[in-house]
């Protein structure tokens, strides 16, 4: 099993991370961490460091747990959607399962998620795990 954790450094990706080690080794899966960022980042060493050190760091729970885990950016173009570029990767990579985290919010917005996750939820190709924050 492979399972694509969308991970971007804040506290709601973070517990996607908790909910994916779980998931990992209950099912005895492949983990995959992923971050989008614009093509044109990558020429950047000053914006593509922060994000390689994120992975670096999440990556490091899941060796802790003695879980496989591949860090990966995938690269978009201006015309492609965050969202877009994840379910994209999570279709090319044969991702059995996707979590992400999503955040809190005012009571009009619990109508409405944010765009990427509403693009990975409606368009993925496997099943999306939404994880919320604990208090």
């Amino acid at each position: 099993m492979r399972i694509m954790v969308c991970y971007d450094g804040s506290d709601e990706s973070r517990e996607g991370l908790r909910e994916a080690i779980k998931h990992a080794k209950a099912f005895d899966a492949e983990v995959m961490l992923i971050i989008s960022a614009l093509s044109n980042d990558k020429f950047y060493p000053e914006r593509i460091e922060p994000v390689e050190q994120k992975l670096k760091e999440a990556q490091a729970l899941f060796d802790e747990n003695n879980i496989i885990c591949n860090t990966h950016i995938s690269y978009r173009g201006v015309d492609m959607s965050e969202g877009e570029d994840l379910v994209e990767f999570a279709i090319k990579e044969h991702v059995d399962e996707v979590i992400f985290g999503i955040r809190t919010r005012s009571r009009v917005g619990k109508f409405l998620l944010s765009p990427v996750a509403q693009w990975i939820m409606l368009k993925a190709e496997c099943p999306v795990i939404g994880v919320k924050k604990k208090w």
